[in-house]
């Protein structure tokens, strides 16, 4: 039989390497990847034209997708994880996370922002900071026009951004910002996260991949060939990380290999039971957050073909 085309985005980094390369692909499709240098307009993209048939997506892009009826679903392949303890950088008046209240923070691009959700919640869940006393100042718009955000969300106004505002006094922190003109809001952030990882397992879940509903139903083992071949990609990857065999290592390689050492565990772990403590911290935090109104079943976000794999 003829091998299915599907159009794909996914990020070049070591865990899709072999797949960006096609030495593994999915049994009975082929994936042409298009590049789009700046991913998080695939993400765009595709919630607003369903332009791709297999994207990468940032999770809670997802959350609030699907909870405005967009026809794709997500496997659940992880392929981003971060650390966000260092996204909040501070001003120069503030000192604590709970010098916040009362006070404008940042966020770059949308509220829905995945590593702004993580963010916010690490500030709510580990420093006691209370989000409805922040106001939080966007620099973008969302990914999913339909979503409207709560009444304590701001725009940067027209002509200004994020650095500037906070440089000037008019932001206490704000998320996202890059600049190391700012100190992190949090003390030796990286430190602090790989903590949190120790202490209660806080591994936070970026991007996942989200495949055409309509796909899905008319090839019933797409969802699993799919997940198969992520899934060796990915193996393929972490023994390299194993064997210290990655020649020029990244800092995301990095972080993959000091998550393994601390967990002795794969730092990449693919499917919904080993995932399921973030996930749910993850959906919980959405809801706390005002970006969906429930708790969507695991049913709801991915293919019941999928239900079972774990690698």
């Amino acid at each position: 039989m003829a091998l299915v085309p599907l159009t794909a985005v996914t990020r070049t980094q070591g865990n899709n390497a072999a797949l960006k390369d096609g030495a593994v692909t999915p049994d009975g499709f082929t994936l042409a990847f298009q590049e789009v240098p700046v991913l998080v307009q695939a993400f765009r993209r595709m919630v607003r034209t369903l332009e791709f048939d297999v994207c990468e997506m940032a999770f809670t892009t997802y959350l609030c997708a699907k909870a405005h009826g967009k026809p794709f679903t997500a496997l659940p392949v992880f392929l981003v994880r971060g650390l966000h303890h260092g996204a909040i950088r501070r001003g120069a008046e503030v000192r604590t996370p709970t010098a916040l209240h009362g006070r404008r923070v940042g966020v770059s691009r949308g509220y829905t922002v995945t590593t702004g959700v993580w963010a916010r919640g690490i500030l709510a869940d580990e420093y006691g900071v209370d989000l409805d006393q922040v106001t939080w100042v966007r620099s973008g718009d969302e990914h999913v026009a339909e979503y409207r955000p709560p009444g304590n969300v701001a725009d940067v106004p027209a002509g200004s951004d994020l650095e500037t505002m906070l440089a000037d006094g008019d932001l206490a922190a704000a998320i996202g910002v890059e600049s190391d003109a700012f100190p992190t809001l949090i003390p030796d952030a990286e430190e602090a996260a790989f903590d949190a990882l120790r202490r209660r397992g806080l591994y936070p879940i970026n991007h996942l991949v989200v495949v055409k509903d309509a796909l899905l139903a008319e090839h019933p083992g797409l969802a699993p060939a799919l997940f198969e071949a992520f899934a060796e990609a990915k193996r393929r990857y972490v023994d390299r990380l194993r064997r210290d065999a990655i020649g020029a290592p990244t800092r995301i390689d990095r972080m993959h290999r000091r998550v393994m050492d601390i967990t002795g565990a794969d730092p990449l772990p693919y499917g919904i039971a080993p995932n399921r403590p973030m996930i749910d911290e993850l959906i919980r935090h959405a809801v706390r957050q005002r970006i969906i109104e429930r708790p969507p079943a695991m049913a709801e976000l991915f293919p019941e073909s999928t239900h079972q794999l774990i690698a």
